[in-house]
C-alpha cells in the first residue's frame, strides 16, 4: 500500500557498500524501517542521505506492505528545515542523545498521534530557542506521559521518590529512591514547560545527576531500554 505520511528519522545504519536502513517514527504507522539501496553513491536520485539525519522531519511516500519486513521509500521531502539544530553544537548533542532515547523507547508499529505531535513540536521549539540547557531533561519528563509512567504528583511534597513505583513516599523504601537536594531539583522539572526552563537553575553536576536518574527510571519501566552512548557527548558539551 502506497502511503504519504510525515516521518521523523530515528536512526540510520549502513547496509552493504552503498545502502542504509532508516528507522522512522511515522505519523501513519508508528515505527517503520526502510531499506534505501545505493543511496550513499546516488547523485541523481530523489533520495539523498542528507534527508536522513537524526530527528529530521520529513514527508515520505512509502510502500508499506506491513509484513514485518523492511519497507521502501519512493519519494521524500523536508517538511520543517531546521535553522540551527545541525549547526549548533549544543543542539546537535541534544538531538543525537534524544534520537538514541527514542530508538530504545518506541517499538510499536502503530499510530500514536499524541506522541508524534509532541516530538514534532518539541524539536521545532528546540530549533528556534537558545535557552536549552535543561531541554533534554524536560523532554524526558514529558516523554514518560506517553509511555504511561509519568511520576505520580499527588504526594509530591513527600521526601522520597521511589523509581520503581514512580511515586513519592514519606519514608525510604526498599527500592532505589531519590532524596535530598537532588529530589528538590527533580520536583522542579515536573510540570515545567519548555518556555519556563530558564527558571530551573542547575549546575552541570546536578544536571548530569538528574539525567542519570531519568535513564535509570526509563530502564526500570521500559523493557530493553539501554543507556545512550551519546550521554558522554552531552556531558562534555554541557559541562
Amino acid at each position: 500500500m502506497l502511503v504519504t505520511t510525515k516521518a521523523i528519522v530515528i536512526s540510520t545504519i549502513k547496509y552493504g557498500d552503498a545502502g542504509v536502513i532508516v528507522k522512522c517514527f511515522t505519523a501513519s504507522d508508528g515505527i517503520k524501517s526502510y531499506l534505501l539501496r545505493g543511496i550513499l553513491k546516488s547523485k541523481k536520485g530523489k533520495l539523498k542521505i542528507a534527508y536522513f539525519q537524526p530527528l529530521m522531519q520529513l514527508e515520505i511516500v512509502a510502500n508499506h506492505k506491513n509484513k514485518g519486513s523492511l519497507e521502501y521509500i519512493k519519494d521524500v521531502k523536508s517538511v520543517y528545515p531546521y535553522t540551527s539544530i545541525y549547526t549548533n553544537i549544543y543542539k546537535s548533542a541534544i538531538v543525537l542523545f534524544l534520537s538514541e532515547i527514542l530508538n530504545y523507547s518506541i517499538q510499536e508499529e502503530e499510530k500514536n498521534d499524541g506522541l508524534f505531535k509532541f516530538i514534532e513540536n518539541a524539536l521545532q521549539w528546540l530549533d528556534i530557542h537558545d535557552e536549552i540547557a535543561n531541554f533534554h531533561l524536560l523532554f524526558l519528563v514529558q516523554l514518560t506521559k506517553y509511555f504511561g509512567f509519568y511520576p505520580e504528583t499527588e504526594n509530591i511534597h513527600k521526601n522520597y521518590f521511589d523509581l520503581l513505583e514512580g511515586q513519592f513516599f514519606d519514608e525510604i523504601t526498599l527500592n532505589e529512591c531519590v532524596t535530598g537536594e537532588t529530589l528538590t531539583s527533580f520536583k522542579q522539572l515536573l510540570g515545567t514547560k519548555f518556555d519556563a526552563q530558564q527558571t530551573i537553575m542547575l549546575s552541570s553536576h546536578r544536571r548530569n545527576e538528574i539525567l542519570a536518574i531519568f535513564i535509570q527510571y526509563f530502564k526500570l519501566h521500559l523493557q530493553g531500554f539501554r543507556q545512550p552512548k551519546s550521554m558522554e557527548v552531552l556531558h562534555e558539551v554541557f559541562k
